[in-house]
């Protein structure tokens, strides 16, 4: 099962970046990927002129590359980081 590329899952995503201690911002950018990720700060810059399935798509893109403590996460922020590794395979 997927995770599907809507609005409500693009809060979860950002909720869960802010809970593990990374920023999103929403700018504008020529990004090749759409994303720019900038570990040295926890900032994930992603192209604000992407649709909502773009700006999950990218955050979804971002998540494996970044540390992400489970111990720290909240119920839900878990639960939907445990479905976003079961729908990876």
């Amino acid at each position: 099962m997927a995770i599907k590329l809507t609005k409500t899952n693009l809060e979860k995503l950002r909720s869960l970046f802010e809970e593990v201690g990374f920023r999103v911002r929403f700018e504008k950018g020529n990004f090749q990927s759409g994303y720019c990720l900038i570990k040295e700060h926890n900032v994930a810059v992603i192209n604000k002129f992407l649709p909502v399935e773009g700006r999950v798509q990218a955050m979804l893109d971002i998540l494996p590359q970044i540390e992400i403590d489970t111990e720290a996460l909240s119920d839900d922020g878990e639960k939907f980081y445990n479905d976003f590794l079961k729908a990876q395979g």
